[in-house]
């Protein structure tokens, strides 16, 4: 399998900066970080992203992330591992990304219960970190980046120090 293009964001001049400002921006709200890699994995695994998928699940693991949060996470209704909070955000992502699937896309009762557990600049980076891994997501989709050994390198050296790859 090979890519069908180099990635766009490599391509076009200024776009993967910009997209890493806009990431960085979501990661100053307040949202705990395992909350984000959350919603940045369980929306890949909708969109069908593998370069992303395989990324964040590698992040959660070298942030110590339990096995069971990571395997389950497409399941996560059905599953104890994670917090109303989490369940929130979870949902939040789900919405945002599947805009189309219903009349109303993000119903008044998931966005009520999300602001239950964030507050308003806490929303406005999940909102944010959603379109981010949305955008990076049909990137890569569309122009069919491979994941490989690559992202596990990458993951490795963007750890702060204290996590472990």
């Amino acid at each position: 399998m090979q890519p069908r293009i180099e990635n766009p964001a490599l391509t076009l001049p200024g776009v993967m900066p910009a997209l890493q400002r806009l990431a960085g921006a979501a990661k100053k709200a307040g949202v705990p970080e395992t909350t984000l890699y959350l919603i940045e994995l369980r929306a890949s695994q909708i969109n069908g992203c593998s370069v992303c998928a395989d990324m964040h699940s590698r992040e959660m693991k070298a942030a110590g992330e339990a096995d069971e949060r990571i395997f389950t996470l497409a399941a996560w209704r059905e599953t104890p591992y994670f917090t109303d909070a989490e369940r929130a955000a979870l949902a939040l992502t789900e919405a945002i990304t599947r805009l189309a699937d219903r009349p109303d896309a993000v119903s008044d009762e998931i966005w009520d219960e999300a602001a239950r557990h964030y507050n308003e600049t806490q929303l406005a980076g999940l909102v944010i970190a959603i379109a981010g891994i949305n955008t990076w997501n049909r990137i890569n989709a569309a122009t069919r980046q491979i994941t490989g050994d690559w992202v596990g390198q990458w993951v490795a050296s963007s750890q702060p120090a204290g996590h472990a790859a």
